[in-house]
């Protein structure tokens, strides 16, 4: 997430189209509006578009708008997403639903950046920075058939890939705190953080839903909580029965300093065992790294990532 952190304002600033790939609920369409929002765009509307969620008709209407008269009840022009994002941003969330029509009409605007609304007999040109995202597989779409070749080569310029939750499990912590900072804004409350059992419990869960879910299981308990500490009894029940292929048992994770050491070995593991590179990640000093590492009894895998010289 760091390495995507720190690319993200040069790919903001560039006018290429951008895909962004990643389970439902992984935070797609906040990357595409921090995308928005460090370009030089940011000044127009971010415009989104659910491409899954619309049948093929309802689609073309909504992104290219139509003139009166186009069909029974377009009693007047209506201008379409496109229109509304020009200058600015379009997002287009769940790419790979569209069908093969809509693929090839999608595709003129990419490549010619040109549209013709429903009902139109002129062109308009089209000054959008378009931003897919998807939660299928592009590539086994192509393989398939199922989606153009062409069109795949030119949203396919700046590829971005979000992880899920459970493969970044040392966010956990850090989203829990920005989701209390805001429903306490947002509710005029005062909950203090979690208890350490409810970080085990949600440090150790699954997350099919990814981001999406762990901001409803605090909102939930938000409901439930009416101040200070988020404990287990706040937790949805769901989450306390889920089978074990999703909730470890306690004894896996039994406490927050346990939990740190998977967190620093994960880091170490993404690090081919660099420790300088580990702790930046982390964002602790290195001597706090390896104070840690020899506290906690970590075992550091045979290359540690940097170059030895064994010159006297």
């Amino acid at each position: 997430m760091q390495k995507l952190f720190s690319i993200l304002p040069g790919i903001a600033v560039s006018p290429s189209t951008v895909l962004i790939e990643g389970e439902s609920g992984t935070g797609k369409e906040l990357f595409a509006r921090a995308i928005h929002n460090l370009s030089n765009r940011e000044s127009g509307p971010f415009v989104a578009l659910n491409c899954g969620a619309l049948p093929d008709t309802l689609l073309e209407s909504e992104l290219f708008g139509y003139r009166a008269g186009a069909f029974t009840d377009a009693k007047k022009d209506k201008p379409g997403r496109l229109a509304l994002a020009e200058g600015s941003t379009i997002f287009l969330d769940e790419i790979g639903n569209i069908s093969p029509a809509m693929q090839v009409r999608l595709l003129r605007v990419l490549q010619d950046k040109t549209y013709e609304p429903l009902g139109g007999t002129k062109s308009i040109i089209a000054d959008v920075r378009v931003v897919a995202a998807t939660n299928k597989d592009l590539d086994q779409l192509l393989q398939k058939g199922a989606f153009r070749q062409d069109l795949y080569y030119r949203i396919n310029i700046v590829r971005l890939h979000l992880p899920p939750l459970r493969e970044r499990r040392e966010d956990i912590p850090l989203l829990v705190e920005n989701f209390i900072g805001r429903f306490n804004r947002l509710w005029k409350k005062d909950v203090t953080g979690v208890s350490s059992e409810v970080l085990q419990l949600l440090v150790a869960h699954d997350f099919p839903g990814n981001v999406r879910e762990l901001e409803n299981i605090i909102e939930h308990a938000f409901v439930l909580n009416p101040h200070d500490l988020i404990r287990r009894d706040h937790l949805p029940e769901n989450l306390l029965h889920t089978g074990g292929h999703s909730v470890r048992t306690k004894s896996s994770i039994a406490t927050l300093v346990q939990m740190e050491k998977v967190f620093i070995a994960d880091a170490l593991r993404r690090n081919n065992g660099n420790r300088p590179a580990a702790a930046r990640e982390l964002g602790i000093h290195k001597s706090t790294l390896f104070r840690k590492i020899k506290d906690l009894g970590i075992s550091l895998p045979p290359q540690d990532g940097r170059s030895h010289s064994h010159q006297g």
